[in-house]
């Protein structure tokens, strides 16, 4: 592949090089942000050599070409077109000006969550391992490695205020050392620890307001919210503070008035938010059972196309803190749907003869076992609509199965095969049927089903 010419073969498709805005480039994918949208070829990109797919979201023309050959592709392009080279940060946030007020909410929490999976897998992992050696004997409870792994395994969600209040601030352009202090003072030895109230707690009174001495260790909205808000009152003291007391005024005044504001006030309603959250999607979970999981798998990769179920990290990550919950029950919802269009995409490899388009399905198959879906959903089965429908069917049984049987994981960020390492160990049996219905169902449906797919 000449990846100079594809280069020069994009450029008109795209509407010239006049409407290009900016490049940067992901571990497959060509990002674009583009003046206007509309005058794009979508149907003559996708013809391109090396070209898998092509599709908008978040803002961005999204070109899929694949690991390494992506790299060699923007080099060429960013030379042909005579643009600068971006950081895929700054198309990012060219494109979210782009976004409705839900995808930039959207958008906004991903930022701020996606950074913090690495901690929360490691940590899933080793609960996984943890109750691997506490079912089957391999160390005692009260051994030296036991306690050990019980330290590192719910190490991320102690601090995960902590955690939140860096990467919350960064996003909400205030000081990210401001917010992981913020997530310090919600999450204070001096507080009760919030996984043990049970046993008790204090209260202060404060000018006539009694302030419950509990922590927010394992909680999401309290420190989100608090950190917002602090980020705000940054940039305010920033403006009046002379530049001379910048340094010393603006953290202190900082820290003291959101640290009041919080504990007294942020921090109870940010709980009662969480918790209320977590008290519908439970009862839903319980009482509505496989068909709460019908529809959350049926619907998932139709809100993939809209970018949204980035925010999902948030509700995952407050149910897995919640000892009342203790378990992610929706993501093995998501890997079902995952799946599925994996599904879907290898029945098109098997009904089409466009050499091409086989080429696409088969790698693009694959990675929706692996938990990657783009190549799946935008390069193969929305381009013949009626795949996708039937990955949604296979998603929604799936999900069924995964709720009826009580499937649930340990971590988040983890999705098809790759899932099962976070899976808990009861229910990895389960999870593998759910994936088999799932795949089974999407790759049955879509090969039955009549459409032209040498059509382009």
């Amino acid at each position: 592949m000449n990846v100079t010419s594809v280069a020069n073969e994009l450029i008109p498709l795209l509407g010239g090089k006049e409407n290009i805005v900016s490049a940067a480039h992901c571990a497959t994918r060509l990002r674009l942000v583009l003046q206007d949208d509309n005058k794009i070829n979508k149907n003559a990109i996708e013809q391109v050599d090396g070209v898998k797919g092509c599709f908008s979201n978040a803002g961005q023309i999204q070109i899929i070409f694949g690991t390494g050959i992506v790299n060699k592709v923007y080099a060429a392009f960013t030379a042909v077109a005579g643009i600068n080279e971006s950081s895929e940060g700054e198309v990012k946030k060219l494109a979210t000006q782009k976004l409705n007020i839900v995808q930039r909410a959207a958008r906004t929490l991903s930022n701020i969550f996606v950074p913090i999976i690495p901690a929360i897998v490691a940590s899933g992992l080793l609960m996984g391992t943890l109750g691997l050696v506490r079912t089957y004997g391999w160390a005692n409870p009260d051994s030296a490695i036991f306690i050990m792994l019980d330290m590192f395994s719910s190490a991320a969600f102690i601090i995960l205020p902590i955690l939140i209040g860096f990467t919350a601030a960064r996003e909400f352009g205030g000081n990210p050392y401001l917010g992981a202090t913020l997530g310090g003072i919600l999450t204070h030895p001096a507080l009760t620890n919030a996984w043990t109230v049970g046993s008790g707690f204090k209260t202060m009174n404060f000018m006539g307001i009694d302030v419950a001495m509990i922590g927010y260790q394992g909680t999401v909205f309290p420190v989100l919210i608090a950190v917002w808000f602090m980020s705000h009152l940054e940039k305010q003291l920033r403006r009046v503070i002379p530049d001379a007391l910048d340094l010393i005024l603006t953290p202190f005044l900082t820290v003291v008035i959101t640290g009041f504001v919080s504990l007294l006030f942020i921090g109870p309603a940010g709980r009662g938010l969480g918790e209320g959250i977590t008290f519908v999607l439970t009862n839903l979970y319980e009482h509505a059972g496989w068909l709460a999981g019908l529809l959350f798998g049926g619907t998932y990769s139709a809100i993939v196309i809209t970018g949204i179920h980035h925010s999902f990290h948030a509700i995952e990550l407050g149910l897995l803190a919640d000892k009342s919950v203790g378990v992610n029950f929706l993501l093995p919802i998501w890997a079902m749907a995952n799946v599925a269009q994996g599904g879907a995409c290898l029945a098109v490899y098997f009904k089409t003869k466009d050499a091409r388009i086989k080429s696409i399905a088969i790698p693009a198959g694959v990675s929706c076992l692996l938990g990657i879906t783009e190549a799946a959903i935008f390069g193969i089965n929305l381009r013949f609509v009626k795949p996708f429908l039937a990955a949604l069917a296979g998603g929604a049984l799936g999900g069924a199965w995964v709720v009826a049987s009580k499937v649930g994981m340990t971590a988040v960020g983890l999705t098809g095969i790759p899932g099962i390492a976070i899976v808990q160990s009861s229910s990895v049996l389960n999870y593998l049927i759910g994936m088999v219905i799932a795949f089974g169902a999407a790759f049955a449906i879509a090969t039955v089903l009549r459409y032209n797919t040498d059509a382009e």
